[in-house]
């Protein structure tokens, strides 16, 4: 089996998602418009993981959460605000299975050690729900080693290996920082979102970045997420499939039941 742990829709007659650029990306994307490439790769199960922190946006993934395809939704709560947080949990319902506010957006460099921060996540962890964290280098990956000790019941998903800084000077900095996380034992990290603007997408170019990942987490504590539609400029769900499938390909067959489902199914605890 094969679940795809980070996949977005958006709809923009519901919602702004107003960091969208003009371009390709400037349109409503649903789950039909990649329905045929994930048949095609075998993916027989999707996360959908939030584009925008608001309720609306929530709103409609749990609406396309009805469709079979859908295991479960990374949804937005407003963690500093533990009162509307604890509310939003309980109305978000069963398909919820965690939660992600795009930090890396956020103005305050310490966001995840403010104690409303804090608290609010508590909450998450006590609803059984994992922790997102998207795009946190460089501004976020070093505070999440603490997050993860000051709340140990929370599973801490890194979104994107914490986008890897991929062909600067930066890459030493960034493997010590997500080797902090990986040595909390419920963080785990998602292979996905890896195109750099200006740096070539090939399995050999991604193995520095992969290389580090699995020894950092073992194929246990990652798991494969497509990113789709962000692929879409680059040639879409295809060619980034094939791409992270040729290194995955290399691990032993219960390995890469691990990365392609077995981890992510543990981790946002899914049910088919």
């Amino acid at each position: 089996m094969i679940v795809d742990a980070h996949l977005h829709v958006w709809d923009r007659t519901v919602s702004e998602y107003a960091w969208i650029p003009p371009g390709p990306l400037a349109r409503s994307f649903g789950l039909d418009d990649v329905r045929v490439a994930l048949a095609a790769a075998g993916v027989e199960a999707v996360v959908l993981v939030q584009a925008e922190d608001s309720e609306a946006d929530t709103h409609a993934m749990l609406a396309a959460a009805g469709d079979p395809l859908v295991a479960g939704v990374v949804g937005w709560v407003r963690l500093d605000d533990p009162t509307t947080a604890a509310a939003q949990l309980g109305a978000y319902g069963r398909r919820l299975c965690g939660v992600r506010h795009l930090v890396h957006d956020d103005p305050r460099d310490g966001l995840l050690d403010l104690p409303a921060v804090r608290a609010s996540l508590r909450l998450v962890a006590e609803a059984g729900l994992a922790f997102d964290v998207p795009d946190a280098w460089p501004r976020h990956l070093g505070a999440v080693a603490a997050l993860a000790d000051a709340l140990e019941t929370l599973p801490v998903v890194v979104d994107h290996l914490g986008k890897p800084p991929r062909g600067t000077d930066a890459m030493d900095a960034w493997e010590r920082a997500l080797r902090a996380v990986a040595a909390r034992p419920r963080a785990v990290a998602k292979v996905s979102g890896l195109a750099r603007p200006g740096q070539p997408f090939t399995a050999q170019a991604l193995r520095p970045v992969w290389d580090v990942a699995l020894d950092a987490f073992g194929p246990a504590r990652l798991m494969y997420g497509g990113d789709w539609p962000m692929t879409a400029p680059e040639g879409g769900y295809g060619p980034h499939w094939a791409v992270v499938r040729e290194l995955i390909d290399e691990l032993s067959p219960a390995e890469q039941a691990d990365v392609l489902a077995g981890t992510a199914t543990r981790t946002y605890a899914l049910r088919r």
